[in-house]
């Protein structure tokens, strides 16, 4: 019997596997993996303009905060960054000493710590999600566990397990809210589960201000955690990149105020953690509107030998001397750095508030409370249930997928909760950071796609 002949899929298809079986395993695996996760360059590669591109992507996806692009960026041009030190190693890959003590002295201000951050308790690293890699790194042995909340910055996923070997244990809590108190249960189940599998539970990631629910963890929750932290002498890691991102919510009517930002390095831990457990990441991209600077601090003020062994991997993270000066100008000018954060913040009300009400027009049901960071976490299975109630259930997690597929159609990017690990399906995250114009724009296309 003759077979038929090969298709150009299927040489295709046998040349790929016969190129991917030169590569490692982990270099095969991300290999596959790079085909969805580069999706989004792809997107950014053929983005929407009104009037150059008006069939291009809006990507309502990438978390950037433009409000403060044309401020930021006139005062950057108007500072010399590239003196004959700047081409140069300066003082190693971990970051200069005038940068590590501008910033340690920026974040005594704005953080309030309990123990004065010193210079040599920050490692500088070429942006925030580095400085993740490298904490996973140092404190967790192949297959060890992460503790991450649902649902949970995508990239987190990545950042923690691809190169190092960790592996991430996600936490589900059902009808509990991930940022209260009762939290903290969940949170132990999950490691004392893990334990029975095998996985020996090393670190428990915050993303604090959360991503995606744009809310921040109480003080009452944080000593909680803390202390579970201590109970089993696990490190507890704080992600504070949209620390300084903050504003007052005078969108919803609550009956109880969403608490304030709190850096956990401002709360004492006498009596509740052994200090060298507590470390805590910030960085430029998401408080200054700044991603493509990539600059990002590892902070350890009771740590020294965790900040050594991050330090040992500075020669492959360390930023460029340029980005560095940038920083270095900006957090040095108290003037410039209060004035922008509190525009900033005025801006990311308002610009919280024109996305809320839109949605709310359009009959689109959001995670109420949000007082920080670029995004809301809209239900659109809700919506899209309303118009096909016969094809999905609620607990049809195929339901998110579709939806996306739709959006993707339409040319509207954004983040699908399957990706940010949501308990639930129809849920999606919807930056509004940006211009207004586009917000509307891509809102609308939301809309049509679900519609």
């Amino acid at each position: 019997m003759n077979s038929s002949p090969p298709t150009i899929q299927d040489l295709t298809a046998t040349v790929a596997h016969m190129a991917l079986s030169k590569l490692s395993l982990r270099g095969t695996s991300a290999s596959k993996a790079a085909a969805t996760e580069n999706l989004i360059w792809s997107v950014i590669a053929n983005l929407w303009h009104p009037e150059l591109n008006p069939d291009g992507y809006i990507s309502l996806g990438v978390a950037e905060n433009d409000l403060m692009h044309d401020e930021l960026s006139a005062f950057i041009n108007a500072k010399p960054l590239a003196d004959s030190r700047a081409l140069t190693y300066g003082d190693g890959p971990s970051g200069s000493v005038p940068l590590r003590s501008a910033i340690a002295s920026f974040l005594n201000e704005k953080l309030s710590p309990v123990k004065t951050l010193e210079r040599d308790d920050l490692v500088v690293t070429n942006g925030v999600t580095s400085a993740i890699e490298q904490v996973a790194w140092a404190l967790c042995d192949e297959g060890d566990g992460v503790l991450l909340g649902r649902p949970y910055y995508r990239a987190f996923i990545g950042d923690i397990q691809t190169r190092t070997g960790a592996k991430v244990v996600p936490v589900a809590f059902g009808d509990i809210d991930p940022c209260g108190i009762e939290c903290v249960v969940k949170y132990e189940e999950a490691l004392l589960e893990s334990e029975k599998k095998g996985v020996n539970i090393r670190v428990l990631m915050l993303c604090h201000p959360h991503n995606p629910l744009g809310r921040c963890y109480g003080k009452e929750t944080l000593v909680a955690l803390m202390k579970l932290c201590e109970k089993y002498k696990v490190h507890l890691i704080s992600d504070e990149i949209y620390a300084l991102s903050i504003f007052k919510n005078t969108t919803e009517r609550l009956e109880t105020e969403p608490p304030p930002f709190q850096s956990i390095l401002s709360i004492d831990p006498t009596g509740i953690i052994d200090p060298s457990l507590v470390h805590v990441l910030w960085g430029t991209s998401k408080d200054f509107g700044a991603n493509g600077i990539r600059i990002g601090v590892i902070i350890s003020n009771n740590n020294p030998d965790f900040l050594s062994a991050c330090g040992s991997l500075g020669i492959y993270s360390s930023p460029s001397s340029l980005s560095e000066n940038a920083v270095l100008q900006i957090v040095s000018n108290a003037d410039f750095v209060n004035s922008y954060i509190t525009t900033n913040q005025e801006r990311l009300a308002a610009a919280y508030t024109f996305a809320a009400v839109l949605l709310s027009k359009h009959g689109i049901e959001y995670a109420p409370g949000v007082n920080a960071a670029f995004f809301l976490w809209a239900n659109l299975g809700k919506k899209y249930r309303e118009k096909y109630p016969a094809k999905k259930s609620d607990d049809d997690f195929g339901l998110t997928k579709e939806i996306w597929d739709r959006c993707m159609e339409n040319r509207v990017y954004i983040v699908h909760g399957d990706d940010a690990g949501t308990e639930k399906p129809g849920w999606f995250r919807v930056v509004f950071t940006q211009d207004r114009g586009l917000v509307e724009t891509g809102v609308g296309r939301i809309i049509e796609a679900i519609s």
